[in-house]
Order: structure tokens, then C-alpha cells, then sequence
């Protein structure tokens, strides 16, 4: 038996997002708050979403200081607007940042809590509001998954919020919106995406139904991810990599991800480090620690990607699994920890505390090779100075 969570409506494909008023009608919602970041308002694109609502006469106030890893602060200074107006949703509309934050402030206008209540292990099943999510990145799978991380600004700790609480009553994928995004953020979410298809098929909590989505948010991940990276304007590149984000999203969302995104998070909350590109700086290093405790599951992984050969036995197909993953971190200029300016004394000097936050997360347990806090510590040293 596994429970099996997804929004009550998911609505994919170019253009979707000029249905969004039509999408608040049929869930009987007509006064949202939209919540963003500066980038989505001054560039334009958030007008994508609030031109088909004005039509529609329904207003939309906005709220615009999401930051990058949203922050315990910043949720609270959304909560605080939220209680100023007379909402009955919220639309996160952006990247996972924003979506992220418009989870927390849901859950956080619930009553008088800190947002360290509802970290893990704690299971938040309830919010003040739904949550209507519009991704503007093929990365965070953030529109389909019952997942936010929030930075805990006093202790320097990203953390992991999991409840049904945080699940998106419904989410709008429309790929159109990816276009103009920038190579590195297309790499580092892409990388991103892919890392939540790969752990949920090796992590201990997978079931039947995850297998199929993270294996086909594999395939289409793996056949596309380099051609949005040097081709943006490619639409059939941008939808599939749209979908295959979704799809991860919805594997993780279900079977949990593991040791990649345990060593991730502290990575972010003591060096300020984007999301995506921390988990690509571990994966190769973390593939390779992890391959022989789950042979199979990593080849198959290897096949759906194209790292390895459909007549490759187990063994080359892990082997190419490790090598392809590091070669894709080179084509998509992924930086080693030292080279995005982290300083080798700043990294040594919080090896410690990371690799006990990683831990205490939970996402190591559901590695195929669970490590212990001395293992940790020497994964952060093998990929401070390199990817492989």
C-alpha cells in the first residue's frame, strides 16, 4: 500500500497559462494573491498572468519580494500582506522560489507558529489558503509536489517542509513562459529536474506508479536538456523539459528524494548557493558513492538518460552513468564549490555542521547507500574542487 498525492487540476501545455481566470472559476476562487519576485514584474512576463485575469475582472493584487530560497522572513512579510487583504488563494508565479514561498505563507498564516514548526519531521496537512502554481522554469517540480524549502534565517538551515498542506490545488505548465530564460538558470534547473527523477527511482520509498514518472521525466530530460540549454527559442525542447520537471516532481513529490538533495540544502543556506546548481555540483560525486548499492536501478536510469547503451550490461551502464553526468556538468558549465568563490577555510570550517543538517533532514535514509556523517564530510571535500 502507498498513498499517491498530485493536484486536484493540472493544466500543461503552451499558451495554458491565458486559462488561468477559467482555472480559478472552476475551483470557485475569484480573489487571489499572486506572489513573485522583482524579475517576474519588471520584465513583463508577469503580465502573462495577470492581463487574462484583469479581462476576466478579477483583481490581483501582487506580492513581489520573494527572493531566491525563500527566506522565514520574507514568508512572514508575505503572511503580513496576506492578512491585510481579503484573499481566498494564492498563485505562486514564477520559479520554485516563488511557488515555494506562496506553500509557506499558507501554512504560516495558519496561526501564530514560527516556520521551524512545520519542518520535517513535523507533517503540515492543513494551510490558510490553496495554492494555484504557474512555473516559469522547466526545474523545481515545485507545482506538483507537497514539498517547500524555507531558509531558517537565524540558524543558517534550509528547511525541508513536507504535508499535504503544501500541495498545489491545482498548477498551470505552460512552457512559453521558459523562453526567455537565461542558460544558466535553464542549466541549473534542468540539472535539477533530472536529480528528482533519478532519486525518486532509487530511493527506498519508491513505488510502481513513481517508477513510470521518473523514468519518463528521465527519458524526456535526457533527450532535450542540452538542446534548451543551447537552443532557448527550441519550443520542442522547452515543452519537453517543461514536462519532464512535472513529471520528476511528481516522483519525488510521492517516493522522496535523497542523499543529493540532503547534501544540497546546507550547501544553499550557508553559501548562498541556487538550489539547482548545488545539486548539480554533487550529483556525479554522490552517483558514484551510491551506484553499487543499487545496480540495476541506476543502469535502467542510465539507459532512459542516453548515458548509456541499451546493450550495456549493468556494470558499463553505471560506469557511463557516472562519467555521462560529469561530462554533462562540464558541457552545461557547472562550477566546482571553489570555483563558483567559495573559499577552501569557509567550506572546511562548516563541513561539519553541514553534513549534520543533511542528516537530520531525513533525505540520506532513503539513499540506496545510506551514508554516515564521516562519509558525508569526505563527499563535500571530493566535489569542492571538482564534479567527478
Amino acid at each position: 500500500m502507498f498513498p499517491l498525492l498530485s493536484p486536484r487540476l493540472s493544466l500543461v501545455g503552451g499558451g495554458s497559462v491565458a486559462q488561468v481566470a477559467d482555472v480559478l472559476r472552476r475551483l470557485g476562487l475569484a480573489r487571489p494573491l499572486v506572489v513573485t519576485d522583482p524579475h517576474m514584474v519588471a520584465s513583463g512576463l508577469l503580465r502573462r498572468c495577470l492581463d487574462p485575469l484583469e479581462a476576466a475582472g478579477i483583481a490581483a493584487p501582487v506580492f513581489s519580494d520573494t527572493v531566491s530560497d525563500p527566506t522565514d522572513t520574507v514568508v512572514a512579510a508575505g503572511v503580513a500582506r496576506m492578512r491585510a487583504g481579503d484573499f481566498d488563494c494564492l498563485i505562486g508565479f514564477g520559479g520554485g522560489s516563488s511557488i515555494d514561498t506562496a506553500k509557506a505563507m499558507a501554512l504560516l498564516a495558519l496561526g501564530d507558529a514560527p516556520m521551524s514548526a512545520y519542518k520535517v519531521p513535523a507533517s503540515p496537512d492543513r494551510a490558510a489558503l490553496p495554492i494555484i502554481a504557474i512555473p516559469t522554469t522547466a526545474g523545481t517540480g515545485s507545482e506538483a509536489t507537497r514539498v517547500t524549502v524555507v531558509t531558517d534565517t537565524a540558524r543558517d538551515e534550509k528547511m525541508l517542509i513536507m504535508g499535504l498542506g503544501c500541495l498545489p490545488l491545482a498548477a498551470i505548465v505552460d512552457y512559453e513562459l521558459t523562453f526567455s530564460l537565461p542558460k544558466r538558470i535553464t542549466a541549473d534547473t534542468g540539472i535539477d529536474s533530472l536529480t528528482h527523477a533519478l532519486e525518486a527511482y532509487v530511493s527506498r520509498r519508491a513505488n510502481p506508479v513513481t517508477d513510470g514518472w521518473a523514468m519518463a521525466s528521465m527519458a524526456l530530460i535526457g533527450a532535450h536538456l542540452r538542446t534548451a540549454y543551447h537552443e532557448p527559442r527550441n519550443a520542442a525542447a522547452r515543452e519537453a523539459m517543461m514536462l519532464g520537471a512535472m513529471l520528476g516532481g511528481l516522483a519525488f513529490s510521492n517516493a522522496s528524494v535523497a542523499l543529493v538533495h540532503g547534501m544540497s540544502r546546507p550547501i544553499g543556506a550557508h553559501f548562498h548557493v541556487p538550489h539547482g546548481l548545488s545539486n548539480a555540483m554533487l550529483l556525479p560525486a554522490v552517483t558514484r558513492f551510491s551506484v553499487a548499492a543499487a545496480p540495476a536501478r541506476y543502469a535502467a536510469a542510465a539507459r532512459q538518460t542516453g548515458l548509456a547503451r541499451t546493450q550495456d550490461d549493468d556494470d558499463a551502464a553505471c560506469a557511463r552513468l557516472v562519467e555521462g553526468l560529469a561530462a554533462l556538468n562540464s558541457e552545461l558549465e557547472v562550477p566546482s564549490p571553489r570555483a563558483y568563490g567559495i573559499a577552501s577555510a569557509a567550506w572546511e570550517e562548516r563541513l561539519d555542521i553541514m553534513a549534520e543538517q543533511a542528516l537530520a533532514s531525513g533525505s540520506p535514509a532513503n539513499n540506496p547507500r545510506v551514508p554516515d556523517k564521516a562519509e558525508i564530510v569526505a563527499l563535500y571535500r571530493a566535489v569542492y574542487s571538482a564534479n567527478t
